[in-house]
This record gives structure tokens, sequence and C-alpha cells, in this order.
């Protein structure tokens, strides 16, 4: 749990120097701040995503992953936790970005390859090497979305330690059936380019083209190795 804890504290103090920078700025520096970061949230988004051997798989995961999401209301979940926190942390000119900024955060820090595979290697190894690389660019991350979401990026923190931590501590319980696990592993690979798929539905809401419930769409990153697993149980070539 080191790397968690040590995450949870980079998101936390980008998050608040961000809100206090972003306080600061004038009403159009921080929309083109905010256009900047989804541009380049849609970048990282389609690098990830070319990275798969099975368009299928990704497509597959993003289906039934989305069912999935909607069927349990994950993106109200979060909506509604950021709403509670808003009405008891917020503060004027917060108030009206701090849900925005908390359940963004919460998606960005949360999808992707690094969160995974770091917080297996935490749990299981013990080695927070991975996270601690992924605390620093969330910390800076935390900083630039503050800078126009406020406060409730800091917040995202909790997020963090659900998510990070329960892998960790699922790796400590179960990891011993996970064998070598890195990059190139087929899995990991799967899972990544549909993480991708998501961030791209990141960038998108923070370009205010589409509303995507990217939160609905969370379930296939764990959809997407369960179907190369069982590809592979079945001996079927991906």
């Amino acid at each position: 749990m080191t790397g968690t804890i040590l995450n949870m504290i980079t998101v936390i103090i980008g998050g608040a120097l961000g809100a206090r920078l972003g306080a600061r700025l004038p009403e159009k520096m921080r929309e083109t701040v905010m256009h900047g970061l989804g541009l380049m949230t849609l970048v990282i988004g389609v690098q990830m995503a070319i990275g798969t051997r099975n368009i299928l798989i990704v497509l597959a995961s993003i289906l039934f992953g989305g069912i999935l999401g909607e069927v349990l209301g994950i993106q109200a979940r979060l909506d509604a936790l950021g709403n509670a926190l808003e009405t008891r942390f917020a503060r004027g000119a917060q108030a009206g970005t701090f849900t925005r900024g908390f359940v963004t955060a919460s998606l960005v820090f949360c999808v992707g390859p690094m969160t995974i595979l770091g917080s297996i290697q935490d749990g299981l190894l013990g080695d927070y090497n991975l996270l601690a690389i992924k605390s620093t660019l969330d910390g800076f991350a935390a900083l630039a979305f503050a800078s126009t979401l406020g406060i409730g990026v800091a917040f995202s923190a909790l997020t963090v330690f659900v998510v990070q931590g329960g892998i960790s501590v699922a790796a400590m319980l179960f990891g011993g059936a996970l064998g070598a696990i890195t990059r190139t592993t087929p899995w990991v690979i799967e899972m990544t380019a549909t993480g991708g798929v998501l961030i791209m539905g990141i960038g998108l809401i923070l370009l205010e083209l589409k509303q995507v419930r990217v939160g609905n769409l969370l379930p296939a990153i764990f959809i997407a190795p369960l179907i190369v697993v069982g590809l592979a149980a079945l001996n079927i070539k991906f």
C-alpha cells in the first residue's frame, strides 16, 4: 500500500496547488488550458488504444463493459459521491466545478496500465517503484486539472485509495495465481488498449464535445483481461 499512499499525497498536493493557482487565472486562460488538456488526453488515449493486437477484443470489452456499467450505475454513483463531497467541502466559485473535477480526475488517475501493474507489484512484491513514477505524473496532472476544475481534483485521492488499494490487497491475497506480469503480457496489452478508449472519452468531455459516461465504461477494463484469458484457455489465437 506504500505506493498508493504516496500517490494519494501527490494528488492532494498537486490538486491543492492547482486550485490556488487557478483562482488567479483569467477565465479565457483557464478555458485554453482545459482545451489543451483535452487535446493531450485524446492523444494519450489514441496511443494506448492503437497498441491492441485484436480490436475485436477491445470492442467486445467496451460493449459488455458499458452494459454492465449502466446496470450498476457507476457514473451516477461517482456523481453522487462528488456531489456529497461538494456539499460538504466546496465553497464559493469552487462549488460549480467540484464534482466535475472529482469525477474527471478519478477516472484519469485510475484508468491505465500503471494503475493495475503498479498496484499488483506493490501488493505482490512490495515494489512500489512503478506507482512512485505514476505518483509524480499524477501530481503534475492534478496541478494542471485543478487549475481549471478546482479543488475537487484533490479529493480524487479517495478514489485512488479505493481502486489502487483494493488491487494491491487482492494481489496480496491471490497474487500466486497471476504469474509474471509485464507490459507485454497479452491481457495487459488489451487492457491498456481498452483503457485508451476510455481516456479518449475523457478527452471528449474536457473539450466539451460530448458528455460520455466514461464511469459506466469502467468494467470494460476488467472484462478485456477476462476475454484474453478465456480465449487462451480455449486455445483460440487472437
